[in-house]
């Protein structure tokens, strides 16, 4: 006979702890479960029976694996939280009574917990971590554009500026930028790192106020793992650029206002230390550390073990420096693999979108965004100068030769009195708005400056991040706007467009009866006003009345055709399983509201057009 399970011992109720006894267990605060939930990416759970879970208890909680619960008793941190809060116990005594020279040592010795642990746990590979920067970069943008208030300190913003100032310059260094979307909450940015796709936004720089009713401490807990995240990420990809990290900081340049142009991207020095400071040592290679263990080897024992070939280990450490070589396929001997590897895929040729602002120079007026264009133009290759009233860093000024286009954002107003010189520049310049630096970002080339003329209607900014197939296309002309747009000339004072619509078409004569009669077959209505207007244009009533139930048949066929179409529908989704068929009609509900937006995009569009045409008719 088996053992008998007790209630509560076994199955839902013993994998899963509510939060309540998940803080009982690991004996801390509520605030101190949270952070560590944060950091060590546990979140609770949903049990597929509550009942179960929670002992046959109907209230409302949250659960977590008990394995989690167990996997945070041993973290390290949690062990530095218990210590701080003993810490401040000690000092808050220390200063009630006075005791100055022992709160000095407390504060001394204050307690800090690091998070490098945690984050080689949770990203095992540098991949990994690369791969998740998204919501990081995120946050960083977010909060370097935040004011400093008694909540977040003047030091974490700076840090994060560095840190979102960085990013920027390994990005423009490595032409890494492919994507940009210029949007209601932001700028989107897509790069391509280590052939990852990273995606992050930035806020426009806008005052920001931080809302009262925001929790700005899970905000902040958060932060703390990105920021360490990111300079473990940052050092490795400045490390493998062969940059120095952290780039130095002009305090002058930032002092004017520089911005990016503050840092200075510096090569790393082989012959220096990880400090910046020469080495004394002289340089050892590879190759003379395999003699010299080689020599001892031999030196230690006259004879070598037979299992263990010195030539082979060198040629395996030598070959580790160079290029893979390619070994004959098993399936096919004539064929040998191709295999792609570090070295190669370095030495490929860089795309030539990269670098297609490379021929020009480009003027940002004062009104445009210096932060996004002078990132968006140095990330392909262009020279990107600004007046003195954006900041300082500018490398030439307005009066240079050199500048090609003149990015401007305002409408075209009376010029003053021009010098010739001043006219002659003016003509040699491309005036374009800022749209157009995106567009030919997205289009991977450089598109024609007439279309974002300064002060002209721009074309449709649209998000190049793939959208799903099929969905609504502003840039694809209207095929039928001829049939679908209506005369303005022809419609009455009143309102009465219908009524005005249908005489017309009456008096067309029989041809124009077929699209009435599918108007009019389902609205008795419409139908008795039609056959008066009919009547009226001195239309036969015997081809009115055949066109009628021509169309009525046709109309027939169509429902018919739909509701076998359905029932097929009907009887296909019988023999699906519930999961399946629930799958299904999500799916198809999906689609409905897809199309239905496709269709009120396409009759707005219409009514623009519609109203495009009048005005250039009344004009």
């Amino acid at each position: 006979m088996g053992r008998l399970k007790q209630k509560g011992k076994a199955g839902a109720a013993k994998a899963y702890v509510t939060r309540s006894s998940a803080v009982k267990k690991l004996q801390c605060s509520l605030a101190d479960f949270r952070r560590l939930c944060i950091l060590k990416g546990i979140f609770p759970r949903e049990p597929r029976h509550k009942k179960r879970a929670n002992k046959g208890s109907t209230a409302p909680t949250s659960f977590y694996y008990a394995k989690d619960i167990a996997y945070l008793a041993h973290e390290p941190v949690l062990n530095k939280l218990r210590e701080h809060k003993a810490f401040a116990k000690k000092i808050s005594r220390a200063l009630g009574r006075g005791e100055w020279s022992t709160a000095k040592n407390l504060e001394e010795n204050k307690p800090i917990y690091r998070l490098d642990h945690i984050v080689k746990e949770r990203y095992p590979s540098f991949i990994d971590a690369v791969r998740d920067i998204d919501d990081a970069l995120c946050m960083i943008f977010l909060f370097a554009s935040l004011p400093s208030n008694p909540r977040v300190s003047p030091a974490l913003i700076e840090n994060c500026t560095r840190l979102a100032a960085e990013w920027q310059l390994y990005v423009m260094h490595t032409r890494s930028l492919r994507k940009v979307f210029l949007s209601i909450k932001g700028v989107y940015y897509q790069a391509e790192v280590m052939d990852q796709i990273v995606t992050w936004l930035v806020p426009y720089q806008f005052p920001q106020n931080i809302p009262s009713d925001v929790d700005v401490r899970v905000m902040l807990t958060f932060l703390e793992l990105y920021q360490t995240l990111l300079g473990f990420v940052f050092f490795k990809l400045y490390t493998d650029a062969g940059l120095v990290y952290p780039p130095p900081l002009d305090s002058g340049k930032d002092e004017s206002g520089a911005g990016v142009g503050a840092f200075n991207l510096r090569p790393a020095n082989p012959n220096t230390t990880t400090r910046g400071q020469k080495s004394d040592a002289p340089k050892v290679s590879s190759k003379e550390v395999r003699q010299t263990i080689r020599k001892i080897t031999a030196e230690s024992s006259s004879a070598p073990p037979a299992d263990v070939d010195f030539n082979q280990i060198d040629s395996f450490a030598e070959g580790a420096e160079e290029e893979f070589v390619p070994q004959a396929s098993k399936s096919d001997f004539d064929v040998t693999s191709s295999l792609p590897t570090l070295l190669s895929l370095s030495s490929l040729p860089k795309s030539s979108s990269t670098n297609i602002f490379a021929p020009y120079t480009f003027w940002l007026s004062r009104e445009s965004s210096r932060s996004i264009f002078e990132f968006l133009v140095r990330s392909f290759g262009g020279r990107i100068g600004w007046p003195v009233s954006s900041g300082g860093g500018s490398s030439f000024t307005e009066d240079d030769e050199s500048i090609t286009h003149v990015i401007i954002d305002r409408p075209v107003a009376k010029a003053p009195e021009e010098t010739i010189q001043e006219r002659e520049r003016r003509r040699r310049r491309k005036h374009v708005q800022p749209q157009w630096v995106v567009d030919c970002i997205n289009a991977g080339k450089i598109l024609l400056e007439d279309l974002y003329a300064q002060g002209k209607t721009l074309p449709p900014h649209l998000s190049p991040f793939g959208e799903r197939d099929g969905a609504y296309d502003p840039t694809v002309g209207l095929a039928d706007v001829g049939n679908t747009l209506v005369d303005d000339a022809e419609v009455s004072e009143d309102g009465q467009e219908e009524d005005v619509e249908m005489g017309s078409e009456l008096e067309e004569g029989a041809t124009s009866m077929a699209p009435l009669a599918v108007a009019t077959v389902d609205d008795p209505e419409a139908l008795r006003a039609a056959e008066l207007a009919a009547e009226a244009a001195g239309i036969d009533y015997g081809a009115f009345e055949k066109e009628v139930q021509k169309k009525q048949k046709q109309q027939k066929q169509k429902q018919d055709t739909v509701a076998d179409g359905e029932g097929e529908d009907d009887m296909n989704k019988m023999l699906m399983s519930k999961r399946k068929r629930q799958l299904y009609e999500r799916m198809k509900y999906g689609e409905r509201k897809r199309a239905t937006e496709h269709t009120k995009l396409e009759e707005k569009r219409i009514n623009i057009e519609k109203d495009r045409r009048r005005k250039a008719r009344t004009a």
